[in-house]
């Protein structure tokens, strides 16, 4: 479980999140208990999470970590992660 730090959520990550139906729930669950984290070169941090309510789907929540507070970039269902 990571530390829990304060997140803005951008306009994009806020209309992602709604023009893909998925709760915030789930947001919750991925940023606290991700299943995987990478790190990318241009500064985010991509956190991925297994959902078994949405048949095993993988959420993947980009983060923005060079800025403070931290920013939510956009959220979406990984299909390249299908079957892991």
């Amino acid at each position: 479980m990571r530390e829990k730090s304060e997140i803005q959520y951008t306009r994009h990550f806020k209309a992602m999140l709604k023009e893909r139906s998925i709760p915030m729930s789930f947001i919750t669950s991925t940023l606290t208990e991700p299943d995987k984290v990478e790190d990318r070169d241009d500064g985010t941090r991509h956190f991925l999470r297994q959902i078994p309510k949405r048949g095993n789907r993988w959420v993947r929540v980009i983060v923005n970590i060079t800025v403070v507070p931290n920013k939510a970039i956009t959220v979406f269902f990984d299909r390249r992660l299908r079957g892991e």
